[in-house]
Formats: structure tokens, C-alpha cells, sequence
């Protein structure tokens, strides 16, 4: 593991201290690892909807609009989860 030093607004630090405190995790670290893990995952579904879209757009075969397909995909995934 790598140890960081990282300042936060008072805002932040308050909602990070009250998710502590209301035990849904126990230390700063844990939020902090575990929002990064989230937006981890976010950003490959994001990746994987944009590759569904270029690919339907590039098919030629598709008369769907990028919209149509954006939401096809969304719910792709949703079904994946």
C-alpha cells in the first residue's frame, strides 16, 4: 500500500467524519479507497458504453441513432450488474 497526504474542504472533511461516525466505515481511508474503487467501475461502464456506441455508428448495419444505442447499452449493463 501507498501512503498519501491529501487536504480536504470543510465540507468534504465534515461528510467524511459524519460517515464514520455513523459507522459505515471506519476510517477515512476506507471511504476514500472504496469512493476510488467506484469510480473505478463507473469509468469502465462508461468506456464499454462508448465502445457499444462507436461500433453501432461504424456497423452500417444499424439504423439507430447514437442516442438510441446509448440507451440500449445502459440497459445492457444495467442487466449485467
Amino acid at each position: 500500500m501507498s501512503r498519501q497526504s491529501i487536504t480536504f474542504t470543510t465540507p468534504n472533511d465534515n461528510w467524511l467524519k459524519s460517515q464514520i461516525e455513523s459507522e459505515e466505515y471506519t476510517s477515512k481511508s476506507e471511504l476514500v479507497n472504496d469512493l476510488i474503487r467506484q469510480a473505478r467501475e463507473q469509468q469502465i461502464e462508461v468506456d464499454y458504453i462508448r465502445a457499444k456506441i462507436q461500433k453501432g455508428l461504424e456497423s452500417g448495419i444499424s439504423n439507430r441513432t447514437a442516442s438510441e444505442i446509448l440507451a440500449d447499452s445502459k440497459s445492457r449493463l444495467k442487466k449485467m450488474k
